[in-house]
């Protein structure tokens, strides 16, 4: 794109940009770099005007697919809408001028927000201990199983060499139990898209040191053996850790310590609102038991008095990232807390109804593979014939970005689909009728899907193979 406004629009003398005056003294690069690292010549930039420039980024901009331009229902990923008040709290001057090294004195707030969403946490959860400090989803899962073998060696059981993980896992649960010094030993499903719980029964023992299980799984459905597969890892002495990726479908309707759960994350940057995307920012949160919370990350926050303070866990497994957390992300999400009050269960009541809509609006047409009430997000298989990938293409055509494909891969042909609580009928409506139509079209007519986007069909498995970060 650049070189086509060298080639088309540039024009020499023009500018585009205006630069502020320095506020500093000006440096010398030739004094601080070695001499390999400069340049010999000067860059061949465009030089066109500040119209063509603002044009060119806004254009740009346009070809970007989001939540605030589409509807995006990815499956297990909760693209829902950020509402603007978390932003603008964010935004507000008090906090966001803050620095992580000010004396406690000083942030008395920030350290209230952070202290009130654990207590938030712990409240939906059911766990007495929590911990904001991991940055992101994997980081909240590695942070509790780093736990679970901190106190394993602080047991001084040696014998726990084992996660196990159902074949309905998001692909981070294995990577993350190998990244803390575990195998990995996967446990099949049932029939009803739920964990096998005989096969549980004859690999759990003195050698497993968790089970790491997503409730609902990635299938949508409920754990319905939940408190039996608890039962299971506490006899062999085990821990039950949650994936909280789904919990968009259980607040306020499950607290998962009661089913048994040791120890789980959330997704801050999702379940509670605040855009996700692109690498962050992020917060995976984790709330633990009893037995578990002298090990959570340092720092937490505490309260003596009127006064807010950091402190570190006794045994902690020590920090997983600078400072205490993504700040900015778990101020979005107290915000978005504090404005739903007791009614955050509505949330959960709006994002399952909308599921169910779509999925039995779907089954008419697509195949379900497992029947029954669904959780937040639905399952389906396009008519035989089609492939998965093709309809996702087509959806583009029709202003929706795809569903998940192939994914949980326990299931051929899948979609994955996520409407969330945020999105109204009339877009499910629009949504479910384009999945409709496009089964009606021919095999080769959807396989050139998407024509009239900003670019056709990619290989998006050799770009990923050969990639080509710069021209």
């Amino acid at each position: 794109m650049l070189g086509n406004l060298i080639r088309d629009k540039g024009r020499e003398g023009r500018r585009g940009y205006t630069l502020p005056r320095f506020d500093v003294e000006n440096a010398d690069l030739r004094k601080i770099l070695p001499e390999n690292a400069l340049r010999k010549e000067q860059p061949r930039l465009a030089e066109v005007d500040e119209p063509t420039v603002i044009r060119h980024y806004t254009n740009l901009s346009r070809k970007n697919w989001g939540i605030d331009t589409n509807f995006y229902p990815l499956g297990s990923c909760t693209m829902k809408h950020n509402p603007r008040a978390n932003e603008a709290a964010a935004a507000t001057p008090s906090f966001s001028g803050l620095h992580p090294l000010q004396p406690e004195a000083q942030v008395q707030g920030a350290l209230q927000v952070m202290h009130e969403m654990q207590g938030f946490l712990s409240e939906i959860s059911g766990f007495p201990a929590v911990s904001l400090q991991p940055m992101a989803g994997a980081q909240g899962e590695l942070t509790s199983i780093l736990m679970v073998a901190k106190y394993f060696e602080d047991a001084g059981d040696h014998r726990r060499t084992t996660v196990l993980i159902p074949s309905t896992a998001h692909g981070t649960n294995p990577a993350t139990a190998a990244m803390a010094g575990f195998g990995v030993q996967e446990i099949g499903i049932d029939e009803d898209g739920c964990m096998d719980v005989e096969e549980l029964r004859e690999n759990a023992d003195e050698t497993t040191a968790a089970l790491m299980i997503t409730n609902p799984n990635t299938l949508g459905i409920y754990e319905k053996n939940i408190e039996e597969i608890a039962h299971i890892l506490h006899e062999v002495g085990a821990f039950l850790y949650m994936d909280g990726a789904n919990v968009n479908a259980i607040i306020g309707r499950m607290r998962p310590a009661e089913a048994g759960i040791d120890i789980m994350h959330f997704n801050l940057h999702k379940t509670f609102s605040t855009p996700h995307g692109g690498g962050g920012p992020g917060s995976g949160a984790i709330a633990c038991s009893e037995a578990l919370a002298s090990f959570r990350p340092d720092p937490v926050v505490d309260k003596d008095d009127d006064n807010y303070h950091l402190v570190r866990p006794e045994k902690s497994i020590g920090r997983l990232a600078c400072f205490h957390g993504n700040f900015g992300v778990i101020l979005k999400a107290w915000n978005y807390t504090k404005m739903h009050g007791p009614e955050l269960k509505d949330v959960t009541n709006m994002a399952v109804l909308n599921a169910n809509y779509v999925r039995t609006r779907l089954k008419c047409t697509y195949r379900v593979p497992y029947e029954g009430i669904c959780k937040h997000e639905c399952v389906v298989q396009p008519p035989k014939g089609v492939k998965a990938l093709d309809v996702a293409k087509g959806l583009i055509d029709h202003g929706f970005h795809p569903p998940t494909v192939y994914f949980p891969l326990v299931v051929k042909e899948v979609m994955l689909i996520e409407p969330t609580e945020t999105e109204s009928k009339e877009t499910l409506d629009d949504f479910v009728g384009a999945m409709l139509q496009l089964v009606e079209s021919t095999p080769e007519e959807l396989h050139e899907a998407p024509v009239n986007a900003p670019t056709r069909r990619l290989d998006e498995a050799r770009a990923a193979r050969q990639l080509r970060a710069r021209w």
